[in-house]
């Protein structure tokens, strides 16, 4: 049991290093190139910071683990919203006036809703991971034609004067270090579900995906010490929608996943209920002050004891 909690540990180690130093190769290698920040930041950034779910999905369900990559997918989004922005705003609060995310939260319900749709046919597979690759087109496509630009240094990984070396060894760590991480999580997170005897589909929904959503946890929490709470929400509703578009859609391409019927009696009602919380504050422009955020980690802590 040892060995097996050690790989995890070890996994998440490397998927948090491998992430962050993906994230920050491809984003100074698209400002050398050229690319504008605001593309920089909704695609590069997008795939980077989701890179260890992706990684960790697609292992999962190429060694047959369905329960993981799908409950890492669920998991992570239920953890984004509850837990991620609960710790945000439970260190400094979150401000919503002046940041219009109606229409990305209402993109993360339809991907939400999509999903739980998919799911009652009781395999997401090739067509279905098509239809998810066709729905974040359309999503990058209206994201591109529509967003305002941003200045360069608050894209996340940005340093001015990088230099080429530099830039190719944090993409070829990045690129070394993820699928070592995502395989080494899944082996000991598999071998732990099974010697407790509980479902790799809860293994998935907790563990993992908390583990996968570490990388967005430190930056959130990071720009919350610095000021710039607000930039969690944004990167948390876009997190999720890259999540079940972009992931499963891969995901299931490669390898179809046939759906826990826990899953759907549970699992994707939460993840859909707790992105419909955000819908007042996002609307009505409230705060996300330290109650809510004690609130939204208290509901994380239900649903996980729920699961056990």
């Amino acid at each position: 049991m040892i060995a097996e909690i050690l790989l995890v540990l070890g996994g998440l180690v490397l998927l948090v290093l491998g992430g962050d130093l993906l994230v920050k190769g491809a984003v100074n290698l698209a400002l050398r190139l050229g690319i504008t920040p605001l593309v920089v930041g909704l695609t590069v950034v997008a795939f980077g910071t989701s890179a260890p779910e992706l990684l960790v999905s697609l292992s999962a369900a190429l060694k047959g683990s369905s329960g993981i990559a799908l409950g890492n997918v669920v998991g992570s989004n239920v953890a984004n919203v509850l837990v991620i922005l609960g710790a945000t705003a439970l260190i400094s609060g979150i401000p919503t006036r002046g940041h219009d995310l109606r229409e990305s939260w209402a993109m993360m319900m339809g991907a939400s809703v999509l999903l739980i749709a998919l799911a009652f046919t009781g395999t997401i597979g090739r067509i279905e991971g098509m239809l998810l690759l066709v729905a974040l087109a359309l999503v990058l496509w209206r994201q591109l034609t529509t967003g305002k630009a941003e200045a360069a240094d608050e894209v996340e990984g940005a340093e001015l004067g990088a230099t080429w070396p530099r830039i190719a060894l944090w993409l070829v760590a990045g690129l070394v270090a993820l699928p070592i991480g995502a395989n080494m999580l899944v082996a000991g997170a598999t071998e732990i579900a099974l010697a407790f005897g509980i479902s790799d589909t809860v293994i998935g929904l907790t563990l993992v995906a908390i583990g996968t959503s570490l990388p967005e946890l430190a930056a959130s929490v990071a720009s919350a010490l610095r000021g710039r709470a607000d930039m969690a929400l944004g990167n948390v509703v876009g997190s999720n929608i890259f999540n079940i578009l972009a992931i499963l859609g891969i995901t299931s391409i490669v390898a179809p996943l046939p759906v826990p019927p826990e899953m759907l009696r549970l699992d994707l009602w939460v993840m859909l209920a707790s992105s419909a919380l955000l819908m007042p504050f996002l609307f009505r422009g409230i705060a996300m002050g330290r109650a809510v955020g004690a609130v939204l980690l208290a509901c994380y802590g239900t649903y996980v004891w729920v699961l056990l």
